[in-house]
């Protein structure tokens, strides 16, 4: 049974997935968040160009979080959009662990049938360290157990191919 779904519910599900790729290091899903013709800066354009941009950032931290909150959507014909999504990121960085509450003020576009981020800008409210960090090596904690190592973010097969033989900073 096909079910319809409203352009809404297309971008906010756009927005999910962009999250799961960062947090995962899912480069390959990273890239169909955007159009073919992306602009990366003021003078590179193509996925290429943005997968090599992320992948330099992405390896500037260790595990992430990002959930994904309030998020306003106008559309403003069948084809472009604008919104604004917040969301609570969480990064391991440099042995300790960062919060930050930031915005995307996106631009939407659907091209053949499908919704992509035209553009994405972040703005930040804070970053804030945390201590001590819930993150490390023995990150699943629960009252009256031993600690032991979280099944996150190790169960993503492209997190263990985004990183190879090197281990990520955990936090």
């Amino acid at each position: 049974m096909a079910v319809e779904i409203s352009v809404h519910e297309h971008i906010r599900q756009l927005a999910c997935r962009y999250a799961q790729a960062v947090d995962s290091r899912d480069l390959d899903a990273l890239m169909e968040c955007f159009p073919k013709d992306v602009q990366v800066g003021r003078d590179r354009f193509g996925r290429d160009a943005l997968r090599a941009w992320f992948d330099e950032v992405l390896r500037s931290f260790g595990v992430s979080m990002h959930m994904i909150g309030n998020h306003r959507i106008d559309v403003q014909d069948e084809d472009h959009a604008t919104g604004i999504v917040y969301c609570r990121a969480e990064h391991a960085l440099d042995g300790e662990w960062l919060v930050m509450m930031i915005q995307y003020w996106d631009t939407y576009q659907r091209i053949d049938g499908q919704w992509f981020f035209r553009r994405r800008k972040e703005k930040v409210w804070y970053g804030q360290t945390q201590s001590p960090s819930p993150g490390g090596p023995f990150a699943a904690r629960w009252p009256g157990r031993e600690p032991k190592q979280g099944n996150l973010p190790y169960e993503w097969p492209s997190w263990t191919a985004f990183w190879g033989d090197a281990r990520a900073p955990l936090g």
